[in-house]
């Protein structure tokens, strides 16, 4: 255990298991390994994907688009998803598995319909804050250890924002899944690689 460290766990909700809206292959795997990791923690925290139903990263609110599309938004290129965690439902709770009174805090990302959240940090346009960093730094946290959904996608924004930040980040990989959308796990390595994320299984 690390006196400084603090263990994010990442969107590990029913809509990104196996059986949900966006199912990322064998998601529902990695609870054993995050449920032990959490008692090495001093500080542990969850994130929640949680979106309103008109949210603009929901391809059935844009007519014709199909899921996994990219479009333009004003904060840059916005991959269309299905339908997913959409806020109160069975889908957004985070999985009963998944040892949740460890947690000293929950956070909800992806409430503002007009823009979608991956980081735990920011909103995607990378200005909007989520709070996240205050929390830690008033808990004197200054190692970050993330796990979780979906390992390309939210666990690598939330892991570069980390770094960006001036934490010292860690991924590790074998308590995560990835989506692969288009080569979108070999890019979120490199990109955590060359901002001094270390990758461990």
């Amino acid at each position: 255990m690390t006196r400084n460290g603090a263990l994010i766990v990442i969107d590990m909700q029913n809509d990104f298991c196996p059986g949900g809206k966006l199912a990322v292959a064998g998601g529902d795997e990695v609870i054993p390994r995050i449920n032990a990791l959490m008692q090495e923690f001093p500080v542990v925290v969850l994130t929640q994907d949680w979106h309103p139903p008109n949210h603009a990263s929901f391809a059935s609110n844009h007519d014709g688009a199909a899921p996994f599309s990219v479009i333009e938004m004003p904060y840059g290129p916005q991959t269309l998803w299905p339908d997913h965690c959409i806020w109160g439902t069975e889908g957004a709770r985070l999985h009963p598995d998944l040892h949740t009174d460890p947690a000293d805090l929950i956070i909800r990302k992806g409430f503002r319909a007009g823009i979608d959240s991956y980081s735990a940090f920011f909103e995607n346009d990378k200005t909007t804050r989520t709070g996240l960093d205050g929390y830690l730094r008033d808990r004197g946290v200054t190692e970050l250890t993330f796990v979780g959904l979906a390992l390309d996608f939210c666990v690598a924004w939330s892991a570069l924002d980390a770094a960006r930040l001036g934490f010292t980040t860690r991924v590790l990989e074998g308590a995560c899944r990835a989506i692969d959308l288009d080569g979108s796990l070999h890019n979120a390595r490199q990109a955590m690689i060359a901002a001094g994320v270390t990758l461990e299984d």
